[in-house]
């Protein structure tokens, strides 16, 4: 179990993507250029089965924002996309109202 206190320590974030492009090393990774409202970051996500890259420019997303950054297949990932998934399939967590880049989830 994780305390209130660490999980407070989670930056939860609104970001739009700006960019996608295929992992050059893995066929279910894509590497996202976000918009994090003051700084572009780069996320390697495992959505690549689920999306198009057209699917997913332009939309405002949930990220963690304060991860060390991890090279992921020697491409660095700066933070996490959030995606619920099941039995069917997986779904990124998108913000239903437009928000500012950068704001908080709370």
């Amino acid at each position: 179990m994780v305390t209130y206190d660490e999980f407070r320590k989670t930056e939860l974030k609104v970001a739009v993507i700006k960019e996608v492009t295929v992992h050059p090393d893995a066929d279910k990774l894509y590497v996202l250029k976000i918009d994090t409202g003051g700084a572009e970051k780069q996320l390697v996500a495992g959505i690549r089965p689920y999306y198009l890259p057209e699917e997913l420019i332009g939309r405002q997303v949930i990220i963690v924002d304060n991860l060390e950054p991890k090279a992921v297949r020697g491409v660095e990932s700066q933070g996490m996309l959030l995606a619920a998934s099941d039995d069917e399939g997986l779904s990124i967590l998108i913000v239903d109202k437009p928000r500012k880049p950068g704001s908080i989830v709370k």
